[in-house]
């Protein structure tokens, strides 16, 4: 062991036996004081070692209070020290985030803040991330907050997973097609076709209510997002306007699907027109934007 990790763990010794004889606050003078004086010197290393352990110490004592702002400050440690978003690091956050209880006000900022820390090349945090932070709202029945970081996770098997979950638990047998196709939609609004397929896959293959595992289904939906994949793979404007007017009494019944300027179907079909060459196999795609009909 370095001879800056022996001081540490001594530290941290000292610091436990605090905490133990229940004189929190001494403690927190503690690691306060170590603090600023590690952060003065720039180790780093050392002062993230102290405030992630300090922080599960004084929180597994049910000090929430302390313990979240010993959290707070590693994320900033983690900022000022440059220190990329790797596994690591995610998981210890991930099992911070765990141990704050859902009333403590600045678990929110600590959240805010770990995920602007991850954010590196992923513009709304890093996807393992979010799929912890999923985890843990799942467990705690948060369903919705558990729902939207899943969105972001990139994990299409372990979302499919969830949804089946909640469709068993919460949904309407004629809600089956719903639940995946909510979802699919979403993930497509966020330009992640892989995970997309993902969930898409994973639902139809293994829900127990489903008595197909591939197209045609029994649900006219399903055999929409499966079309609509493919269609999406092939980058075809035309074909999915055919396809949406082919589905289109189905769709109707949610307007989140279609039929108001937001739907989420109108998000794809204009993201994907942006992204796609002005001509298709035939040359028949629209060259310009103004050709495009309304698609809403």
């Amino acid at each position: 062991m370095a001879r800056g990790e022996r001081g540490v763990a001594r530290v941290l010794e000292k610091l436990e036996a605090a905490v133990n004889a229940g004189q929190y606050y001494e403690a927190l003078q503690m690691f306060r004081t170590l603090y600023f004086r590690y952060l003065n010197q720039k180790k780093y290393g050392d002062l993230l070692q102290l405030l992630q352990s300090g922080a599960n110490i004084l929180l597994e004592c049910d000090q929430q209070g302390s313990g979240t702002g010993l959290a707070i400050l590693l994320i900033n440690v983690l900022i000022k020290s440059h220190t990329k978003p790797c596994e690591e690091w995610i998981e210890k956050i991930a099992q911070l985030f765990a141990k704050i209880k859902p009333n403590v006000v600045e678990r929110e900022t600590f959240l805010i803040i770990a995920l602007k820390w991850s954010m590196d090349k992923n513009t709304t945090g890093h996807p393992l991330l979010h799929k912890r932070i999923a985890e843990v709202y799942w467990q705690e029945k948060k369903l919705p907050s558990a729902y939207r970081h899943f969105l972001h996770s990139n994990d299409g098997v372990a979302f499919a997973t969830k949804l089946i979950e909640l469709h068993k638990t919460k949904g309407y047998k004629s809600e089956i097609a719903m639940f995946i196709a909510q979802a699919v939609l979403q993930i497509l609004c966020l330009k992640n076709k892989e995970m997309a397929h993902e969930a898409f896959k994973e639902y139809t293959s293994f829900h127990p209510n489903l008595n197909e595992r591939v197209p045609p289904f029994q649900y006219p939906l399903l055999n929409f997002l499966y079309l609509l994949l493919k269609v999406i793979d092939q980058k075809n404007a035309m074909k999915f306007l055919m396809l949406r007017k082919s589905y289109d009494k189905f769709l109707k019944r949610d307007p989140r699907y279609l039929g108001n300027p937001n739907s989420m179907l109108g998000g794809i079909i204009k993201s994907m027109l942006r992204d796609i060459d002005r001509s298709d196999e035939d040359g028949s795609i629209l060259a310009k934007k103004s050709q495009v009909p309304d698609l809403d």
